[in-house]
């Protein structure tokens, strides 16, 4: 249950973020892996795309 309620609150608080802020944090990411986008490629996607990336990514940091 702590893990549903885990990503209910973290997909609402990105939900939240300004396109700009979402490419912040994607590009200053740390977790056990790192993410290598450039900022062209992040310019390119839509909003929902980048709120997906950071999602999964916070979502597997925390396994």
């Amino acid at each position: 249950m702590a893990s549903r309620t885990y990503f209910e609150q973290t997909a609402t608080a990105i939900a939240a973020l300004e396109r700009n802020e979402i490419k912040k944090r994607i590009r200053s990411f740390r977790g056990r892996f790192k993410l290598d986008f450039t900022e062209d490629y992040l310019n390119k996607l839509s909003i929902d795309r980048l709120r997906h990336i950071l999602l999964a990514a916070q979502i597997n940091a925390e396994r």
